[in-house]
Formats: structure tokens, C-alpha cells, sequence
């Protein structure tokens, strides 16, 4: 979790990741950081982030992502 914490936050300092729930449906994530995430993500965890995963659901807080992150390990 702590190098997902790492990679958002050098997206947005600012933002504290750890108990913001609404990044997508705030409006604190665009499409841009979409693609850098999923792209930084794959480097990290050696995961590939698939189109049907690619939902606000699994974007919106840092927590659903590492859920997702683990997940995609798993598989």
C-alpha cells in the first residue's frame, strides 16, 4: 500500500489519499492521471490493468485500487 500511496502522491501532493474516497467522482483524478496511475501501477506490482477493470469503482479511493492491485496479483 505504501507504493500505491507514493505513486499518488507525486500525481497530487496535495490530496490525502489515504481518506479520499470520491478521487474520480471529485473530479481530483482526470484521464490523464488515469493513464499515468495504470501505467505506474503495471511498472510497480507487475500487473496489467485490463479495459474491463479500467471503472470509477476502482479509482475512487486508494484503497479500492490496492484492492484491485491485489486482485490482479492473485490472478
Amino acid at each position: 500500500m505504501d507504493e500505491l500511496l507514493e505513486i499518488l502522491q507525486n500525481l497530487h501532493p496535495d490530496v490525502d489519499f489515504e481518506n479520499e474516497t470520491e478521487l474520480i467522482e471529485g473530479g481530483i483524478l482526470d484521464s490523464f492521471d488515469i493513464v499515468t496511475l495504470i501505467s505506474e501501477i503495471s511498472e510497480t506490482f507487475d500487473v496489467t490493468i485490463s479495459a474491463e477493470y479500467i471503472v470509477p469503482e476502482n479509482f475512487n479511493s486508494a484503497q479500492a485500487l490496492y484492492e484491485l492491485i491485489q486482485k490482479l496479483e492473485e490472478e
